[in-house]
């Protein structure tokens, strides 16, 4: 590995700017095509071949704990900083942009059409000049369920047992066991509570 790999690979989970194309950055690129590869591979199982999805996630994911479903299409940036515990549910077209660490908890639940982002941009023009983006790592604790047409955005954490509403953007962090939605996401209730 280079001195430029070394320099973006530290800065990809804490937030400072980077590029991470270009010279030196070679093995970077064989990181991410190797995982477009094997998701290419996933997505093109056929419906009866469930062992050989679950093959690929192993191969693909940075780890994998018990009983993994995801129904095709799924689509990561590397999908070896995705870290998933056990019995993960994920509907259609989850995209995972794990350029940071992204780490899954046990029975957590996704609807159709999320997409879970470590990674954005400046707002400054300037400083977005020659592709400098940024990373902060996502957490979604055990037992969360994310609705259909979530985005969650780099640095979140949601807190165990929560529910996010679909169509909601989540910005901030969300605290454990509440019912969350909107755009920007905003803590509805807690979840033992009577919605009447």
């Amino acid at each position: 590995m280079t001195d430029e790999y070394d320099d973006v690979r530290s800065r990809m989970n804490d937030g400072r700017l980077y590029v991470d194309f270009g010279p030196g950055l070679e093995a970077l690129e064989a990181e991410r095509v190797a995982g477009k590869e094997l998701t290419y591979d996933f997505n093109h199982t056929r419906p009866s071949e469930t062992a050989r999805r679950t093959e690929i996630l192993r191969e693909l994911l940075g780890s994998v704990g018990a009983d993994p479903w995801i129904e095709p299409p799924f689509h990561a940036s590397y999908g070896s900083h995705v870290h998933v515990g056990d019995h993960l549910y994920a509907n259609f077209n989850l995209v995972l942009v794990d350029d940071a660490d992204i780490y899954i908890g046990n029975h957590v639940m996704f609807a159709p059409n999320v997409t879970v982002s470590t990674a954005g941009h400046p707002t400054v023009p300037e400083e977005r000049a020659g592709g400098k983006q940024f990373s902060l790592p996502v957490r979604i604790e055990d037992r969360v369920w994310i609705g259909s047409n979530v985005v969650i955005l780099p640095g979140v954490t949601i807190g165990a047992g929560s529910v996010i509403g679909a169509g909601s953007v989540v910005t901030s962090d969300i605290p454990p066991r509440v019912v969350a939605v909107g755009v920007p996401c905003r803590v509805l209730r807690p979840v033992d509570e009577d919605p009447a």
